[in-house]
């Protein structure tokens, strides 16, 4: 296990505790674990490792903006995929988003049925796709995360399964 390793496990351990508790991933730990990891990649390989390290940082924030700038997810959540990609760069960044993604939309599913939700959520996501189609992508308040009324999930649960899961891959 490398150094590298290690510190993406205590923030995602971090994220986590915070998360599941508070449904909320503070800044000082996405920021530092951000800067920390510019900082680790320069004094470890120089000026091209934190380029490296800053592109896998701007890419982890892109990555995942889309559904912070459609109400559907926090801007913890982005933060926390952006300092991940600041540790492992862009090229498993890429790879973290994606199995994330898959985690998150099956424990989303597990979340719905274990609170009576699926056929709601189901709903919802009919209704969200002929908004978008009729008034184009954008948010719709009704179902947005300010005013959803199903279950939340703590998303930096699935991230820190997706991250392991690329890494376990790599």
């Amino acid at each position: 296990m490398t150094a590298l390793n290690i510190f993406v496990g205590i923030l995602l351990t971090l994220a986590c505790l915070t998360d599941l508790r508070t449904r909320r991933i503070p800044n000082v730990l996405t920021l530092s674990a951000a800067a920390g990891a510019l900082l680790f990649h320069f004094a470890t390989g120089g000026w091209s490792a934190a380029g490296w390290s800053l592109a896998g940082l701007f890419l982890g924030a892109v990555l995942f903006f889309p559904m912070f700038a459609l109400r559907g997810m926090g801007a913890g959540d982005v933060k926390l995929l952006a300092a991940i990609g600041g540790w492992l760069g862009p090229g498993q960044v890429a790879s973290v988003a994606l199995a994330t993604s898959i985690v998150g939309g099956a424990i989303a599913i597990v979340v719905a049925l274990a609170h009576g939700y699926l056929r709601k959520a189901l709903t919802n996501l009919y209704v969200v796709l002929v908004h978008w189609r009729i008034a184009g992508v954008r948010p719709l308040p009704a179902v947005t995360l300010e005013n959803a009324t199903g279950p939340r999930l703590a998303y930096a649960l699935p991230i820190a399964i997706g991250t392991l899961v690329t890494l376990w891959l790599k």
